[in-house]
């Protein structure tokens, strides 16, 4: 590997990738910039009052990029095998933390949750985020090839997922514990698991949502407003409307990039899980469905990779990538127009967090190594390169 395939618009071998890896990657590109740009306009007044600079959190955006981009760059150049051999490791490593920050002292709190922890000279990280992209490797793993395993590693991964999915739930964060469940579940389903267990985890995931949000006062109001967010319009319903008089004020055509009012201290949380309402304020219903129509290719793409696919734990990896990146951003945006209860969950590429960049990064060059590995051509163009000529 050399240095200029570190720099994805230099990289000398993007033009010997299959189409569908070219098109993943410039379409991955293309929602990192939308993002960066969204990002600026909506963090620069509340960074300009709360820091006196109003590139505080682009720039430090800007870092997490290029951190996403090394590990980008590594893993579109690595052999999927080899990256699958490591997941189990990685996903014990991020649960470890995700553990880490239920004991009190060892977690950083924020508005009552404590979902981060710092490792070393290192920002806060939320290890919640960054395990995403491995526990759609080791659920396609495990999944893959569950008729081979024995029932002993059957039940010790699904006791993992499960104390994963627990342990977020205790942060508490119940909507990315929620996400990792249909994550769970669709690439289940997916494998062609047997109905009775489907139907099981299922039932026992809403049985276990609705004792959360019974338990939590703040997630029964979360639900209770977002119904009607007008009879709490100061409390909890005030950022769903601000959410929504952002978008309706977009019309057509939007009012022009930087141009947002709403960004202006009335929306809260703009930069991050907002940040879709500050997007269609400001390209109106033209650019949300622009939007729209670059999520739609981005899971056309890659359900295309996975139907290519020639083994059933890379169709498994495309599709769980699909359903953290699109999914995810679908999630999002019916959060920010009213049509979801509000969630925690951030927009993939746009929010600012450098976990959740790093985590999106890292998922999107998963695909796109399944999507060349899924070309013949391209596997036959790689022979000579590799000891051996194995085959990647």
């Amino acid at each position: 590997m050399n240095l200029r395939q570190f720099i994805p618009f230099l990289d000398p071998s993007i033009k010997d990738w299959a189409l569908e890896a070219r098109i993943l990657h410039w379409l991955t590109f293309l929602w990192l910039f939308m993002g960066l740009a969204v990002l600026f306009s909506a963090s620069y007044a509340v960074a300009d009052s709360e820091y006196g600079h109003g590139l505080y959190y682009f720039e430090r955006q800007l870092l997490w990029v290029i951190v996403g981009l090394i590990a980008f760059s590594l893993i579109v150049h690595s052999p999927i095998r080899y990256i699958l051999g490591l997941a189990d490791w990685f996903m014990l490593f991020f649960l470890g933390l995700i553990l880490l920050t239920l004991i009190p002292g060892f977690a950083d709190p924020v508005n009552g949750a404590s979902r981060w922890v710092a490792i070393g000279p290192l920002p806060f990280l939320q290890p919640s985020e960054l395990i995403k992209p491995f526990l759609v490797l080791q659920a396609a793993r495990i999944f893959g090839r569950w008729d081979q395993l024995s029932q002993q590693v059957r039940l010790t991964w699904l006791g993992v997922f499960v104390l994963l999915i627990v342990a977020i739930l205790l942060q508490p964060n119940l909507s990315t514990a929620a996400l990792c469940g249909i994550v769970l579940w669709l690439i289940a389903l997916a494998s062609g698991l047997p109905y009775r267990y489907l139907v099981g985890t299922a039932i026992a995931g809403l049985f276990t949502a609705t004792i959360s949000i019974s338990l939590r006062a703040y997630q029964r109001e979360r639900v209770m407003s977002f119904l009607n967010p007008w009879a709490d319009p100061d409390q909890n319903g005030y950022q769903l409307i601000q959410s929504l008089l952002a978008i309706g004020s977009g019309g057509i055509f939007g009012v022009g990039y930087g141009m947002s009012q709403q960004k202006l201290f009335y929306l809260p949380i703009q930069y991050t899980d907002f940040i879709f309402a500050v997007f269609a304020e400001e390209f109106g219903f033209i650019g949300s469905t622009v939007l729209m129509l670059l999520l739609g290719s981005y899971a056309t793409m890659g359900l295309k990779v996975a139907l290519k696919a020639r083994q059933p734990i890379h169709q498994l990896v495309a599709i769980g990538i699909v359903i953290l990146l699109v999914g995810q951003s679908l999630l999002n945006i019916g959060v920010a127009t009213g049509a979801l209860p509000t969630t925690g969950l951030p927009l993939p590429m746009f929010s600012y967090g450098g976990s959740s960049m790093i985590a999106s990064l890292v998922s999107a060059a998963l695909l796109i190594r399944v999507a060349r590995e899924s070309s013949e051509a391209e596997v036959l163009s790689l022979r000579p390169r590799l000891h051996g000529g194995s085959n990647e």
